[in-house]
This record gives structure tokens, sequence and C-alpha cells, in this order.
């Protein structure tokens, strides 16, 4: 009975004495720690009998030592999760997982105030203007290249300027001419519609709209004494002798005849065709 409760490897008699029983064998404290004692992942030591062990997955730790790798808090009585290889608490898996700040580099977690654009997120302090570096957080900006701007560095840098009130054009603008303007500034000189989308005609460096072009500036056909404005029927113009006339009105005083791009006659202010020249 004596022989029953001496130690497997030492043989020292354990009776009155701390034992540990392990796979069927009683052995002493010394022994244990030599012979049997697990090795702690962290600090690589035996995990004595009088230690607490924690256990996961074949790995083993002193409680002292399962800690988050990245925060270093304790974990034996806590919750954890084990992400590649490592032992990480709640708060930091939650960083670990969440996206990074473009700006600072730094997680952006839950209750974090956040800009995101075309898949890249900052913190909402962390998005600023590549040129004044004030914070455009959730306002307008311009992105250029890899740059950002808030709307009054992108006016001062890039936008064109209207050649009318020669403010930025920072959206909505059009260009006639190689020249850009305001929509709102691209109008009629004497009516001021907007043209726009419009037909119009620009008369030394003057826009008129189709009406205003009729009414105040264009030629008077000699024919109809209707306006000649280029547009629709009778676009194609004949001048001669300081007059002007619609294609369709260049006839013949006499017969009638059509004579745009044929030879005629000239006489008395009237127009004529050769043979009815000849009756004359």
């Amino acid at each position: 009975m004596a022989e029953k409760f001496n130690c497997h490897y030492c043989r020292d008699a354990l009776q009155g004495k701390k034992y540990v029983q392990k796979d069927g064998h009683h052995c002493c404290l010394k022994c244990f720690d030599k012979f049997c004692a697990n090795t702690c992942v962290e600090c690589r030591k035996p995990i004595g009998a009088d230690a607490k062990e924690v256990h996961y997955k074949n790995r083993y730790w002193h409680d002292t030592c399962f800690r988050c790798a990245k925060c270093l808090r304790s974990l034996a009585n806590e919750t954890f999760v084990a992400k590649d290889n490592k032992i990480l608490c709640n708060k930091c898996t939650t960083r670990e997982d969440s996206p990074k700040c473009k700006g600072c580099f730094k997680p952006i977690v839950a209750g974090d105030q956040n800009v995101e654009y075309k898949g890249t997120v900052w913190h909402k302090e962390c998005f600023t203007c590549s040129n004044c570096k004030q914070v455009i957080g959730t306002g307008s900006f311009f992105p250029k290249g890899e740059d950002f701007y808030c709307v009054t560095c992108h006016e001062t840098k890039f936008a064109k300027h209207c050649v009318k009130c020669n403010k930025a054009i920072t959206s909505g603008g059009i260009t006639y001419q190689d020249q850009p303007w305001h929509a709102e500034c691209f109008v009629c000189v004497t009516c001021s519609k907007k043209l726009a989308g419009q037909r119009f005609t620009a008369v030394e460096d003057q826009y008129y709209c189709v009406d205003c072009y009729k009414n105040f500036v264009a030629k008077k056909c000699a024919g109809c004494k209707n306006p000649i404005t280029g547009f629709g029927k009778g676009s194609s113009v004949v001048a001669y002798e300081g007059q002007s006339w619609h294609d369709y009105c260049f006839h013949c005083k006499k017969c009638s005849m059509n004579l745009a791009n044929k030879r005629f006659v000239f006489h008395q202010e009237q127009v004529y065709c050769p043979d009815c020249a000849k009756k004359l």
C-alpha cells in the first residue's frame, strides 16, 4: 500500500504530501513540473501543478500569460477570439476587422463618423482639402487624381472662369468657340433669354436668340421683305449690289424662273433671266 503512494518518477513517498495524478500515475509536484507539466505558449516555461492553466485547441498558457496580443489585457476570465494564431480581446478584434482610415491609417470603429468615396474611407476629421488642409468632412469636394479639394480651392486652382462674369464655373457651364460661360450668363443681348440648348446667332461677338435676330439684326430679303435668318428654309442667301435674297426668292421679275446659282441680269433694281432681259 505504501508503494502505491510513491512518486512514479523519483519513487519518493507521497504520504502527507501534495501530489498529482497524471495518466494513471501519481507523481510529486517536483516531478510533475519536470516530466508532465504543459509548456506555456507565451513564456515557454512549464505550467506547474500549483499554477492556473488555460487550455485552447491543444495550446496551453499560464492564466497570467493568456493575454490579448494587441492590448495585453488579461483574458483568463474574458471572452476572446483566436485569429491568425493570435488571441485577441473583442475590442481589438473589432479594430482588426475594421476598415483603416486613408488619412491616419487607424481603424474606423463603430460610432466613428466617416466619409467613404469609391471604396476608400476616412475619419470625418481626416478627410481634408489637399491644398488648404481644412476639414472637408461631409461637405462638397472635387476629386483630382489622388487629391481632393474643397470648393474654394478647386475654384482657385482648376475651375474655368465665365467670360461674362469672370466667376468660377463649378457646374452646368457651357462652351462656345472655346470660351466658357455659365449657362445663366450666356443670354441674348437684346431680350436676355438663355441661349444654352437653343438656336442663336452671333454677330460681332454679340449673341441673339432667333426672334431678336430676325426682328433687330437680320437683313431683309429684297424679294419677300422677310428677315433672312439662315435657319430652316432659305438658309442659302444670294447677295448682289448690297441687297440680299432668300435663294428661293431670287427669281426673274418677268418669268419667275429661279435664278439662284444661274446667270442673271440686274436692271433698274430688278432681276431678270438673260432671255427676259433681251426683251426689255
